[in-house]
C-alpha cells in the first residue's frame, strides 16, 4: 500500500479547512484515511496549522511521503524527517 500525509479539504465554498491525513495515495481526497494527524485552517490570521509531530515521524519512519503542501509546512516549521535506517544483508 502507497501511504501519504497530506491534505484533505473540508469547510464550505470559499471557506477552507484542511485536515491532515495519512491515506492511501490510491483514494480519494476525501475518501477513507488511516489517521488524522493535524488541521490547517487558512481563514485564521495568522493561519493555524496543528499537528501531531510523532505521528507524522511515526508514518514517514515507515515509509510514508509526504504531499508537497504538508512538505512546505514541515518546512515552515523547520522540522526535518528522517527515514528509520534499515541494516541490508550482506552476503
Amino acid at each position: 500500500m502507497a501511504v501519504t500525509i497530506r491534505l484533505a479539504r473540508h469547510g464550505r465554498k470559499n471557506t477552507p479547512f484542511f485536515h491532515m491525513v495519512v491515506a492511501d495515495s490510491r483514494r480519494p481526497t476525501k475518501g477513507k484515511f488511516l489517521e488524522k494527524v493535524g488541521y490547517y485552517d487558512p481563514q485564521q490570521t495568522p493561519s493555524v496549522i496543528v499537528f501531531k509531530e510523532d505521528r507524522v515521524r511515526h508514518w514517514f519512519g515507515k515509509g510514508a511521503t509526504l504531499s508537497s503542501a504538508v512538505e512546505n509546512i514541515m518546512k515552515k516549521h523547520k522540522i526535518t524527517l528522517e527515514r528509520n535506517k534499515t541494516h541490508v544483508a550482506r552476503k
